[in-house]
């Protein structure tokens, strides 16, 4: 969807309001799809002081499979909007990743919520941030609960083990 700021270009201190949903069902994280309900992104764009700053939400939920428990899971997220949209880019090899390029005064928002979402895209999909995992004995999941396993000991310790025997 374009979002037409033509009416906000020259104006500072105005705004144009937007809210879009953003299918991202196609877009492919690790090996897995994440996204399978509509991304939902409101805000607005102002102008201040001839700069058109974006601000807004992303919200969607998550599907996948956590890659330190292994166990399946939907997770909400709302990711905060802050980019800067510009009629051109100035220097393209230093190009800021929250600058956006408008074409005829209109901005390409399914481009802008798709870029912003993947940049905040955690870097391994985890069922919860603090994740325990897995024993890596036993296998059991450690967020049910510690396993039964007893620690190994360095073998470089095992001769204070046979005095602590004794």
């Amino acid at each position: 969807m374009r979002l037409d700021l033509s009416s906000i270009i020259d104006r500072p201190g105005e705004s144009v309001a937007y809210s879009v949903s953003v299918d991202l069902s196609d877009l492919v994280y690790g090996t897995s799809k994440p996204v399978s309900e509509p991304v939902l992104a409101s805000g607005t764009v102002r102008n201040t002081a001839g700069v058109l700053v974006m601000k807004g939400l992303i919200k969607t939920c998550i599907h996948g499979t956590c890659d330190r428990c292994a166990s399946d899971f939907d997770r909400n997220v709302e990711i905060p909007i802050d980019a800067v949209l510009v009629s051109e880019l100035a220097n393209e090899e230093n190009e800021d990743e929250w600058v956006f390029p408008l074409e005829a005064d209109t901005a390409d928002l399914d481009d802008i919520i798709r870029t912003i979402f993947v940049l905040n895209m955690d870097s391994k999909l985890l069922c919860k941030e603090d994740c325990a995992g897995l024993c890596c004995r036993c296998g059991k999941n450690l967020n049910d609960g510690p396993c039964t396993c007893q620690k190994e000991l360095d073998p470089r310790f095992a001769a204070l083990r046979q005095l602590l025997d004794k």
